[in-house]
């Protein structure tokens, strides 16, 4: 039987933050030389309030319908919701609406608290989340919608409002910058020389950071190099669709279920070739 194609003496970057060790440990045991360098870190909002708010909104019953964008929202609505002493009622509650999710992190966010998904977005995008709810009745329904920073998410609201539901929005986390610049700058330095195989993106926020780095720093064209220099590979759509806005090539993503170890995966099969 012919021996599966692995990661061997391949330098691979991951700018991941909050699974870091353990994507990096994924990696080094198919044989790759994980360089690390994490680039977005997640922290709570600093303004509590507006979150406490909501989740009183929520579990005194003001949703119908909940649309969950990421796990990690998920999970610091609970644990906002345990800090307040109310997490009993935070998880029955989620448990009475119709939950629908973008992708496999919020289904698996849920699944952690004892609970599945009703309504899964056709594609793990916004866009898919909205071509799942466009043929239903929306008029008049109290839909929570939980974002994410960085961005205004305008498409997804302005199409909740033109269906006559009534969004109530919550942002429970934001993002902060992990590595200092000179540690970005080093990454992007080390790209255009040629010296890593692979960056495996796994957020669309680490994109605009790396970009954000080199626009303020002067290094654009050299990043534009790096990055035409490596393999790069992306966790799924989203984060496909920001390397591609910024004119970066995509080799390599997982078909479908878009997390770490079908990722790696496709990192696998794209060094066999």
């Amino acid at each position: 039987m012919e021996k599966q194609a692995d990661l061997s003496g391949r330098t691979v970057a991951i700018p991941e933050t909050r699974e870091l060790d353990m994507f990096a440990r994924m990696l080094e045991e198919r044989g790759a030389i994980a360089v690390r360098c994490p680039l977005v870190a997640i922290r709570d909002t600093p303004d509590a309030a507006p979150v406490e708010a909501w989740l009183r909104r929520f579990n005194d019953g003001g949703c119908d319908d909940l649309i969950l964008l990421t796990g990690e929202g998920v999970r610091r609505l609970a644990d906002f919701a345990r800090r307040a002493g109310s997490e009993p009622a935070f998880v029955a509650r989620l448990g009475a609406v119709r939950k629908i999710t973008r992708g496999p992190k919020p289904a698996r966010a849920l699944r952690e608290l004892g609970l599945g998904v009703d309504l899964p977005a056709s594609d793990p995008t916004t866009k898919g989340v909205i071509a799942t709810l466009s043929p239903l009745a929306l008029a008049g329904r109290r839909i929570g919608v939980q974002l994410y920073p960085d961005q205004t998410h305008e498409e997804l609201l302005g199409f909740l409002a033109d269906a006559g539901a009534i969004a109530d929005p919550v942002t429970p986390y934001v993002y902060a910058s992990a590595s200092e610049d000179g540690r970005v700058v080093d990454l992007i330095e080390s790209l255009a020389a040629g010296a890593v195989d692979i960056v495996a993106f796994t957020s669309a926020p680490q994109v605009r950071r790396l970009i954000a780095v080199a626009e303020a720093r002067g290094l654009t064209a050299k990043l534009r190099q790096g990055l035409a220099l490596t393999r790069l590979a992306a966790v799924g759509p989203v984060v496909a669709g920001e390397l591609t806005r910024f004119g970066a090539r995509v080799e390599i993503a997982p078909k479908e279920r878009f997390f770490m170890k079908p990722l790696i995966n496709a990192m696998i099969e794209a060094a066999g070739r």
